[in-house]
């Protein structure tokens, strides 16, 4: 077995993981790969072009053993104990100054125990949360480390490398101590859940109330993808509409199950706000979402029951389309508002200093939320580094305010068409509530001491307050 030549190292020859491999491969350096599975293997190694220098291996021993110190490996397997697992199995094989990464979507709470392990063995140990599916990892994802920065200054060069590019900058950046990697990761797939639930509610209401064929819809989400509302989900959304089923001859998407799935990273953002706490509704709302398609068969007996049909909306297409479109971005951008105003409050609660202009600036290519407002967030946060939310400055305030009745307006309509739209209610609830400066809630302080002595503050004095009721 050869004794080092390789620059990096792979443990999972899936999809991501050789793609990754053979993106790092067309930029110059000499790549390995370690799957149990000896076709995966043999597979990865003989798909190189001529002069690239590819290596599959079975064993993590001739993985450690061909790569050039300090050893770079990261890991690309499910998240939970298989990361364990390969974290025990590579420690013993490894020298001081190796780096290990976890480049899958590990709970981020998960990352810190794992830090915390590994910190006292010489072993450098960095959660990185990579986004944009198999493509982008072949051409270009969004990348996001954290952890151990002195390991990030090795591995940098080659995550610049194969990252995305937008105005020539590449979509990765150091974001911050401990888990802050995995932590922005989270809520990037916490901010595409709400996202991909906003696009699924507007498509229910033209589908449904304007009854608009899939080829309209094509050309209507095709169309809005443009100019302040450019977005990948809105790009793919517009080609979903087009794809023919092979088996049927019609179009696919009315042949797709209602029933969504999901993979749990919704769920932990949504935690992790309720623990913070830092209100993402959208977010939580969207998670709902897919938990109720899931009682499919309820739902089925429940609408016969009910008398459940979709009914057209009494107002011109064209108006109603244009509503439509205007709140799913008064909706989008209060969904990025929300999960930036998360990682703002888990960054100084967990002491993992995240610049925020580097988290949306890595967001802007690669990945699957990525769209033209995050040039505009960019621009924020530049200005204003320490902003806790951005509803809190001048500029962004009056885009939402400009928004602001067509939201009204689609919602009032949804609720009195019998639609549900979880999603841009809870856009607007949001808005209202966080522009109020005095709050219903005043009322739950009293019932709160009245029936269980737990207290209050009061507005015109300082101090802690019981009153026997």
């Amino acid at each position: 077995m050869e004794k080092g030549g390789y620059d990096f190292g792979m443990v999972g020859l899936g999809v991501m993981g050789s793609n990754l491999l053979l993106n790092m491969a067309d930029h110059g350096y000499a790549v390995a790969g370690f799957d149990l599975n000896e076709e995966k293997a043999k597979k990865f190694e003989a798909s190189g072009q001529q002069g690239q220098k590819l290596k599959g291996v079975n064993t993590l021993q001739d993985l450690v053993d061909c790569l050039d110190k300090p050893r770079k490996i990261m890991m690309l397997v499910p998240a939970g104990k298989a990361v364990d697992s390969v974290i025990n199995q590579l420690k013993p094989l490894l020298d001081n100054g190796d780096i290990i990464i976890d480049g899958g979507n590990s709970h981020y709470t998960d990352t810190i125990e794992r830090i915390n392990r590994l910190k006292d063995s010489g072993v450098h140990f960095m959660g990185v949360g990579i986004s944009g599916g198999e493509e982008g990892a072949r051409r270009g994802p969004s990348i996001m480390p954290g952890g151990d920065k002195e390991a990030y200054k090795v591995v940098g060069p080659i995550l610049e490398a194969v990252s995305a590019k937008v105005h020539g900058e590449p979509c990765v950046g150091y974001l911050g101590n401990d888990a802050a990697g995995h932590y922005v990761k989270m809520v990037h797939n916490g901010i595409e859940y709400s996202i991909m639930q906003l696009i699924s509610e507007c498509y229910d209401l033209m589908k449904h109330g304007l009854g608009l064929s899939n080829p309209q819809l094509s050309e209507v989400f095709g169309r809005w993808n443009s100019g302040e509302m450019e977005s990948f989900l809105l790009e793919i959304t517009a080609e979903i509409f087009k794809k023919k089923d092979p088996q049927t001859g019609g179009f696919l998407i009315d042949y797709i199950s209602d029933r969504a799935g999901a993979k749990g990273t919704g769920k932990w953002t949504s935690q992790s706000g309720l623990d913070l706490p830092m209100p993402v509704p959208n977010i939580d709302v969207a998670v709902m979402a897919r938990n109720l398609s899931g009682l499919l068969e309820e739902r089925k007996e429940a609408a016969p029951l009910y008398g459940t049909r979709e009914q057209r909306i009494a107002l011109e297409e064209e108006n109603l389309e244009s509503l439509i479109k205007d709140s799913l971005h008064f909706a989008t951008l209060i969904s990025y508002v929300q999960g930036l105003a998360m990682i703002t409050a888990a960054s100084h609660e967990l002491n993992m200093e995240i610049p925020l202009e580097d988290v949306v600036k890595v967001w802007r290519g690669g990945c699957i939320i990525r769209a033209a407002s995050l040039e505009v967030f960019a621009g924020i946060y530049h200005k204003q580094p320490g902003l806790k939310n951005l509803m809190l400055d001048k500029d962004f305030a009056g885009v939402l305010e400009e928004k602001l009745p067509a939201i009204k307006k689609v919602v009032s309509l949804a609720a009195g068409n019998n639609y549900p739209t979880p999603g841009l209610m809870a856009a607007l609830c949001y808005f209202n509530a966080y522009r109020r400066s005095y709050l219903p809630t005043n009322l739950v302080q009293a019932q709160r001491d009245f029936f269980g002595a737990h207290t209050y503050e009061r507005v015109d004095r300082d101090g802690i307050f019981h009153t026997e009721w």
